[in-house]
């Protein structure tokens, strides 16, 4: 091996660990932020959203080598992005409109305890 190629091997060790490391940190507070006492729940999804795409994008980015790929990979994972945005928003938007006589897992068991009502 050429003196170049293991300084190419010391730079890429080097990359790696320090993207290990942030991903521990990372990890770390994820934990310290499940533990915070924050009273609004979109904060809550917010941070935890940040949290986890910083993450995502650093094992994307660098472990899947999407940092050096070409354009159009690009493309394709801002289209992914664009469509999972949509598909969270439709889901928050359309929360509220649950059909009538729905019974929801937290409600199951106050319905199964009340005795059904005869018919005669």
């Amino acid at each position: 091996m050429s003196d170049h190629d293991v300084h190419d091997i010391q730079k890429s060790v080097r990359r790696y660990l320090f993207v290990f490391y942030a991903l521990i940190v990372g990890t770390i507070v994820t934990v310290g932020a499940s533990y915070a006492k924050i009273e609004s729940v979109a904060i809550t999804v917010a941070v935890a959203l940040l949290i986890a795409s910083v993450k995502a994008f650093l094992v994307a980015g660098y472990f899947m080598h999407l940092v050096s790929e070409k354009k159009m990979i690009y493309g394709i994972l801002a289209s992914t992005a664009f469509f999972f945005a949509g598909m969270m928003y439709l889901t928050v938007w359309a929360r509220d409109q649950v059909p009538i006589g729905t019974i929801h897992f937290g409600d199951a068991a106050t319905h199964q305890s009340q005795p059904a009502k005869a018919s005669h």
